[in-house]
């Protein structure tokens, strides 16, 4: 029954937030010399009228693929984590955390790179039609084809150091929101307070790692259709601090934060209605224990 709230939960927030993450991915890698857009609204506005509505879900694919296995990883290890550590304290939210989010980047990250490769196929031209990946597996399959494993964990070093301190800072921030906010499972307003609580963590996520990503996206975009500009990460880094100075590493952001808050907001929301519909005879039958006592995932019946 968690799996399969993790899984709605997931799903829904990739519908809701898969279009910013499209305009994101196209503000970050689009050349300096010669940009495409002027910013966010010239981006959505610009993907729609020359793609239609459908130009923003491109990609959606691969991360609608991979949602049951890092949701199941990511709240499952998160769980165990606690668990082994003992004590339900800041400091054990976030190395828990932390953790699952080390894991899941095995999964993260080869499904991140055809999602972007994807979002990022046929950019600045008018005529979209001729495509170099038909979908999200067909990208996997050509890049695995032609560089092999390596090719398909392009970015894994920049997606780890974004997704494992970047989940230590999102656990901490939602188990201290909902501390602060008093969440209970009779309380009339928590589906709200799990609104504001989720949605504030994502944003806490999103800004203490930004920088990573946009180098982890310039990576995994880099060689799409032409030759590859990056040696590695440090490399990346140095070009585009010389061409952009520090503006580089905040492309995208205010996409990315209109987006976080109501992806986030909507996956706990969704996680937490599907639950309490499915277990309310089980809730009448067992008396909650006290909510200062359980782990966040487990007392906001989340995992």
């Amino acid at each position: 029954m968690d799996f399969a709230a993790g899984c709605i939960g997931g799903a829904a927030g990739v519908l809701v937030g898969h279009p910013f993450d499209t305009v994101k991915v196209r503000l970050q890698v689009q050349s300096v010399e010669k940009p495409l857009y002027r910013g966010t609204l010239h981006c959505f506005q610009s993907i729609i009228r020359q793609e239609t509505m459908l130009g923003l879900y491109k990609g959606i694919g691969s991360p609608m693929m991979g949602l049951t296995f890092i949701n199941a990883i990511v709240f499952g290890v998160q769980g165990n984590a606690m668990r082994m550590l003992g004590a339900d304290t800041p400091r054990h939210q976030f190395l828990a955390g932390a953790a699952a989010g080390l894991i899941q980047c095995i999964i993260c990250c080869p499904m991140e790179l055809a999602k972007t490769r994807m979002q990022t196929q046929g950019t600045g031209q008018k005529n979209t039609t001729r495509r170099l990946y038909k979908n999200s597996l067909d990208c996997l399959i050509r890049i695995y084809r032609k560089e092999g494993i390596r090719g398909i964990n392009r970015g894994m070093v920049t997606t780890v150091i974004r997704e494992t301190p970047g989940f230590g800072i999102y656990f901490l921030t939602y188990d201290t929101l909902t501390r602060s906010l008093r969440c209970e499972p009779d309380d009339g307003y928590i589906i709200p307070k799990l609104l504001l609580a989720g949605g504030m963590s994502g944003i806490a996520s999103w800004l203490s790692t930004y920088p990573v990503d946009v180098i982890k996206s310039r990576l995994q975009a880099d060689g799409v259709g032409g030759a590859n500009r990056y040696d590695g990460i440090m490399d990346c880094v140095r070009q585009s601090w010389r061409r952009e100075g520090w503006r580089a590493f905040t492309r995208g952001l205010t996409s990315t934060l209109l987006r976080a808050f109501p992806v986030n907001a909507t996956t706990f929301a969704t996680v937490t209605l599907f639950l309490m519909y499915m277990r309310e005879d089980e809730v009448k039958d067992c008396e909650p224990m006290r909510p200062d006592l359980q782990p966040v995932t487990e007392r906001l019946s989340v995992q």
